[in-house]
């Protein structure tokens, strides 16, 4: 699949507006084939590290979301749009909900609460491993403030041991809330997403397609670029340094002699100890996080990525409206 097919034919500059697309029309499927069209919205919420990115991931069919096994990967509002013969399904994936008194941690939980304004579907999705306790009354209070019905999605249940455990989850989380349904998946299997799929599915209005049959998303080209970068520094760096650094991008360029996608892109970390980490001895730290970052966006475009990354110090960004502004926080919606 090529980097025009996924993402619009013919333009030599990309636009930071555009979004990533599908190669051909709509995704075959067996769910939605008969009947009015549906369309509509579904939010993602939870806990951190409760693994809604990766469940996005899966009911998408495409990697739209950084994994992590750390907790608080997911900043921002993230959509993914499914395609079915005859539906629309547009997944919003949301920062774990967790209780912050931060600048940073505001914004985020500001997120959550926007992304259940107008969603015709709730999903909250729960660690099955682990039982509800206080720390989930924040997210279950928004779930329970939306006009949305909401479905109760106990993931990671391939990690469930013993497997009777998991009928007291059900019966714990059936006492927290009047979910709709609650529905035991693994979103890193596959088990049980189908069944999940076909309830979202019949839980939808009857409408248009919001969006065209190509689009993956409605982020543009360069949010995957930064969050791809910014994947990497998660997987590779520790401690507080994955949390102190932001990812923009300054440029995206298709170029034709040599045919590549050109991104330059500035790392950007509160204190210099920090950059020194995220160059590491000899610049061999930076490169390792571009070269991982590279052979994934590589993958994802179709085509040969040059991936200039630098890393600058912005003292304290998490806290200062003017940094967050700049790094797209404050417009998140």
């Amino acid at each position: 699949m090529t980097a025009q097919a996924r993402l619009g034919a013919g333009r030599p500059t990309r636009a930071a507006s555009a979004p990533p697309k599908r190669g051909g029309g709509s995704a075959a499927g067996g769910h939605g084939s008969a009947g009015p069209f549906r369309a509509g919205f579904v939010a993602l919420v939870g806990r951190p590290n409760a693994g809604k990115s990766t469940l996005l991931n899966r009911l998408v069919g495409e990697k739209m979301a950084i994994v992590s096994p750390r907790p608080q990967t997911t900043r921002t509002r993230i959509t993914g749009i499914k395609h079915l013969p005859s539906a629309q399904i547009v997944f919003v994936d949301t920062p774990g909900v967790h209780p912050s008194s931060s600048r940073f941690g505001e914004l985020m939980h500001r997120t959550v609460q926007r992304a259940l304004e107008d969603v015709d579907v709730v999903c909250l999705v729960t660690d099955a491993t682990r039982a509800p306790g206080r720390d989930d009354d924040a997210v279950i209070a928004q779930v329970a403030a939306s006009r949305a019905p909401a479905f109760a999605c106990l993931n990671k249940v391939d990690l469930v041991e013993p497997k009777s455990k998991l009928l007291e989850r059900i019966e714990a989380w059936r006492g927290r809330h009047a979910f709709a349904e609650i529905i035991p998946v693994s979103a890193a299997e596959g088990t049980n997403c189908d069944r999940l799929l076909d309830l979202v599915l019949a839980s939808l209005p009857e409408r248009p397609a919001y969006f065209p049959a190509d689009y993956l998303t409605d982020q543009p080209e360069t949010f995957f670029v930064a969050e791809t970068v910014r994947e990497k520094i998660f997987r590779l760096t520790n401690q507080e340094i994955p949390y102190a650094c932001a990812v923009r991008v300054e440029e995206l360029t298709e170029r034709a002699r040599p045919a590549c996608l050109y991104a330059r892109a500035g790392i950007f970390v509160e204190h210099d100890s920090q950059k020194a980490i995220v160059i590491g001895a000899g610049g061999a730290m930076l490169k390792r996080i571009g070269s991982l970052a590279r052979e994934e966006l590589e993958r994802f475009f179709g085509i040969k990525v040059y991936l200039d990354l630098r890393v600058l110090v912005r003292r304290n960004w998490r806290t200062d409206d003017k940094a967050l502004r700049e790094f797209g926080f404050l417009f998140t919606s």
